[in-house]
């Protein structure tokens, strides 16, 4: 994959060399997330709004209701901000200066357009789907008429974007080493626990192995 071109818009300025520019290190760290932030202004008044995506290519992908503000503001097609951002870990360092986080971070901009046609909304249902749960797709029931007709799915085309990572040790200033405090990196991750059964499910309905065993790609 190629590299997004810097400019104005995705030039990462505050500690440049945690920047990131190639679709490699981007789109992993956006398909990882379970929920992105939409960054919109309307009539100048600026929302966030939290929302599940998915990618297929160099496009991401959200749904709501067909009434939905942000995705009726989208679908007219204007530039929105999309942001996913991971917490890999708590840098606690010897002063209360230094202390940081070690993440990853992916910002993107694009211009919506609506998604119409049956062929790439089936696809869109299915991406969804399977985001969320790599296997799901063919277990669960799919969408029908009613359900159609009342989800708006909107495509916001990626023109730009970048990453921002941090990673490694605590960053002291030297003549703080040798305080008596401790430091380091407290690891963070998402893990799931154990599945818990609707209380109308049939004993005879196994757990699948995709939710026994379910994870985030790191």
């Amino acid at each position: 994959m190629s590299d997004f071109p810097k400019s104005e818009l995705n030039t990462v300025r505050r500690l440049p060399k945690r920047g990131h520019y190639d679709r490699d290190v981007i789109y992993p760290i956006v398909d990882e997330a379970l929920i992105c932030h939409v960054g919109f202004s309307i009539d100048g008044q600026p929302f966030v709004m939290p929302t599940i995506h998915t990618r297929i290519n160099d496009t991401i992908y959200l749904h709501g209701a067909i009434a939905n503000r942000m995705l009726n503001h989208i679908n007219n097609g204007n530039s929105v901000c999309i942001n996913v951002t991971h917490l890999d870990g708590i840098v606690f360092a010897r002063s209360v200066f230094h202390h940081s986080m070690n993440y990853r971070s992916a910002v993107l901009f694009g211009k919506g357009r609506v998604v119409e046609t049956y062929e790439e909304r089936w696809r869109v249902f299915e991406a969804l789907t399977e985001h969320i749960a790599k296997g799901r797709w063919n277990d669960a029931r799919h969408p029908n008429e009613t359900e159609d007709k009342t989800t708006k799915i909107v495509a916001v085309e990626i023109e730009s974007a970048s990453a921002k990572i941090r990673t490694g040790p605590v960053g002291d200033e030297e003549e703080d080493y040798v305080l008596p405090v401790w430091a380091g990196v407290l690891p963070l991750n998402v893990k799931a626990g154990e599945p818990e059964a609707d209380s109308r499910l049939s004993e005879k309905t196994v757990v699948p192995d995709y939710i026994k065993n379910y994870r985030r790609t790191p």
